[in-house]
């Protein structure tokens, strides 16, 4: 493992009794407890993160799109009319 720093965490004394129940059911300490709690919490953090930034990006594709249907529409529309111009001229 990397370099350890000690630190200091308060907890109240509920939420100290959890994790002490779950330590001695896992036969880990609560070192092994706290270190994989954070990067559990980091790691859920990040994928929130991602979601978050794909849920930014498939709005704005959203508005993009619609866009893009709205102006092929509209081309659409104008090339039908002048389609159906020069055919009706014909007959």
């Amino acid at each position: 493992m990397a370099e350890s720093k000690r630190i200091i965490v308060s907890l109240p004394d509920s939420l100290l009794k959890e994790v002490d129940y779950i330590v001695n059911l896992e036969k880990k300490n609560r070192s092994e407890f706290i270190r994989e709690a954070m990067k559990l919490y980091i790691r859920e953090r990040q994928k929130m993160e991602i979601r978050e930034q794909l849920k930014r990006g498939y709005m704005e594709m959203a508005a993009l799109n619609l866009a893009l249907a709205e102006q092929n529409l509209t081309e659409e529309a104008l090339s039908f009319g002048s389609y159906e111009s020069r055919h009706a001229e014909g007959e």
